[in-house]
């Protein structure tokens, strides 16, 4: 088992931009994801709440960084992809308890 801390980003985002996000994340020093097609269930409510357009097709990128740099790979997934963008993407970390696998 890894004695290293690590975080889980998750990025949702819309469709199509999911190597927009990896880009970002890999030169805040991330060294890979994965990408899950999704489909978004906010519905017309959400428009107007928070002023956007929702696109339905979406992608979920999962990628697993140590601790320290977490900070850094969430800034750049922002300001590359966040809602400002035409990416429309959220992103937000957890903690993992454990890994195996690793080195």
């Amino acid at each position: 088992m890894s004695e290293k801390t690590y975080e889980m980003i998750f990025c949702i985002i819309n469709a199509g931009y999911s190597e927009t996000v990896m880009d970002a994340a890999r030169e805040a020093g991330a060294r890979g994801g994965t990408v899950i097609r999704a489909r978004g269930t906010a519905g017309k409510e959400a428009e107007e709440v928070f002023k956007i357009t929702v696109h339905p097709d979406k992608e979920v990128i999962m990628i697993l960084v140590p601790k320290d740099i977490k900070d850094a790979v969430l800034e750049a997934i922002y300001k590359s992809a966040g809602m400002s963008t035409a990416g429309q993407g959220i992103a937000f970390s957890l903690p993992v308890n454990k890994t195996v696998g690793l080195q």
